[in-house]
């Protein structure tokens, strides 16, 4: 979705006073807010909107435009999207923002008020969360009473790197593999019940992870010793390589679903050595399988 040279909404008001109790600097200020959806239309409308509102409104479309405005500028309110072109990718933007400037009032806009379990491990990261379609006034109202009260000190554990993250949810990464193997016709034709499936997988990420964790100076130098925990040669390379394509998105979705923890300084430096150790292990895993 392009933005079509949406620019920062100023208010037509002058400064207004917000106090952050617990800020280092609660003087008056121009209250500044960073508006981040990947539908063009709410940005242009809710921007509009909250202008009126005397707010200096900074709109982004994507998560890229949101990460180098925060990086670059400062802001009393960040009200994020949760899904930004893929699912839960908000929640970068929100980490991104609870680590760079931990005062700004973070909340979130989902159209999904039914993932109760999800939710509350989004309301332990931001202030609030408003369901949409958002109510303008109780949008409004939330985010005024939100400056007003005292700052809420958040609880962010020391972010984790890629490799310790996999490895804590490891089974996670085992059930989703499994779910979605079930719906490719080339992986069904292996001769594997599920819990040789469940092995075979649990193996090939040990020592993915265990590569990774030496290269983040996690653990002592352990690389992985190829093919020495699973056995690919009743397997054809179109079934190892759709295991292991399977396998590469099954991990993104898992450090997407966790990137509140994640060290955001790191993640992709760590997520270029996790791919490594998977090609490496494909590379083996096929030379060893038949031919297809």
């Amino acid at each position: 979705m392009r933005n079509k040279g949406i620019a920062s909404y100023r208010p037509p008001a002058g400064p207004q006073t917000v106090l952050r109790s617990g800020s280092y600097h609660p003087t008056i200020v121009q209250r500044k807010l960073l508006l981040v959806d990947d539908e063009e239309i709410i940005l242009i409308t809710l921007a509009a909107i909250l202008a009126q509102h005397e707010f200096e409104v900074s709109v982004a479309a994507t998560v890229a435009d949101a990460l180098q405005k925060i990086v670059s500028e400062k802001f009393d309110v960040l009200l994020s999207d949760l899904n930004i072109g893929n699912p839960a990718d908000g929640l970068t933007v929100v980490s991104a923002m609870r680590r760079t400037q931990p005062e700004a009032v973070t909340i979130i806009l989902t159209g999904y008020p039914a993932f109760e379990t999800a939710l509350e491990a989004i309301r332990q990261q931001v202030d609030d969360y408003i369901v949409k379609p958002a109510n303008v006034s109780l949008l409004v109202r939330t985010i005024e009473n939100k400056l007003t009260t005292p700052l809420r000190q958040h609880r962010l554990p020391p972010p984790k790197r890629v490799a310790m993250l996999l490895d804590e949810h490891l089974e996670r990464l085992e059930e989703l593999w499994l779910s979605a193997i079930q719906n490719d016709p080339r992986i069904s034709r292996l001769p594997l019940d599920k819990d040789q499936l469940s092995q075979r997988v649990h193996g090939i990420m040990k020592q993915v992870i265990q590569a990774a964790q030496s290269y983040a100076g996690e653990g002592p130098p352990k690389y992985p010793q190829h093919g020495d925990q699973e056995n690919f040669e009743s397997s054809t390379s179109d079934i190892v390589l759709a295991e292991f394509c399977t396998l590469r998105r099954v991990i993104a979705q898992v450090v997407q679903e966790n990137l509140l923890a994640v060290n955001l300084s790191y993640v992709i430096p760590d997520l270029a050595r996790v791919n490594e150790g998977l090609d490496e292990l494909a590379q083996d895993a096929v030379a060893k399988c038949g031919t297809t």
